[in-house]
């Protein structure tokens, strides 16, 4: 799939100059935007973030020890701990937990907040509208779904979905720190404000956060934030930062290699 067109499966407008040999995904329409970040994407022959838009490295989230209990748990074990637990409240209201799905040795880890209807119906995150635009976004940068590992801050969905409580966070921590332990990828890209402010343990607004490099603690991995897919669908217009925000996460992937 080419450039031009993963951008517009995310719902971006793209300017193509007349005249050149690229067109638009369907005949007769033409992309325009006043962006010319826009059109530095489309030149761009490897999709890599100039040098001059990585940030800064921002202090290292304070991260605490998974419990010994969770510490030694391989894969199954956690699963089965994560599918029978009934440490807050959450255990009572759920359809079942939602685990995380994707591949287990991911380069890239995407984190959300926690559970919605869908996802608590069908046992997997990001499904639905959110998680075809989610699909789209990492299409644009060379990924399928199943190349990634998906989980959330929680693994049980909030009743209303209302956002998560501070005590349900804790009780869900380790598992999703034994995810990450498991995993080991090369970048962490959190997309929502709740889930980058729980997993890096800050209050910033995600508008701050978006555009720099975090680390994850103890491990060090780099952490990139952007908006949830879902906000997304309803401000289209922030799809073109979220962009940004794959193209920063896509460059320090790679300088990790």
């Amino acid at each position: 799939m080419d450039k031009l067109a993963c951008l517009d499966a995310m719902g971006i407008d793209v300017w193509v100059r007349r005249g050149t040999d690229r067109q638009p995904e369907s005949a007769g329409e033409e992309f325009v935007t006043d962006e010319p970040f826009i059109e530095e994407i489309i030149d761009s022959p490897d999709l890599a973030i100039t040098q001059e838009t990585i940030p800064v490295e921002m202090p290292v989230a304070n991260i605490e020890q998974t419990t010994d209990e969770v510490w030694n748990d391989d894969w199954e074990k956690l699963e089965k701990r994560v599918a029978t637990c009934i440490k807050c409240d959450l255990h009572t209201s759920r359809t079942q937990t939602v685990f995380g799905v994707g591949n287990k040795n991911a380069d890239w880890l995407i984190i959300g907040e926690a559970p919605g209807t869908e996802e608590d119906r069908q046992g997997e995150p990001f499904v639905g509208r959110a998680g075809q635009l989610l699909n789209s976004m990492l299409m644009a940068v060379g990924l399928q779904r199943d190349q990634v590992f998906i989980a959330n801050i929680l693994k049980c969905r909030p009743p209303n979905n209302r956002d998560p409580r501070p005590e349900e966070v804790s009780c869900c921590e380790p598992y999703l720190q034994r995810q990450i332990e498991l995993i080991q990828p090369r970048i962490i890209l959190c997309v929502g404000r709740i889930a980058a402010q729980n997993l890096l343990k800050v209050d910033t607004p995600i508008g701050k956060m978006r555009g720099r490099k975090y680390s994850y603690d103890p491990s060090g991995i780099p952490v990139v934030v952007t908006y949830h897919p879902a906000y997304l669908l309803r401000s289209p217009t922030q799809k073109s930062k979220s962009w940004e925000d794959l193209l920063l996460a896509k460059s320090l992937m790679e300088k990790t290699s």
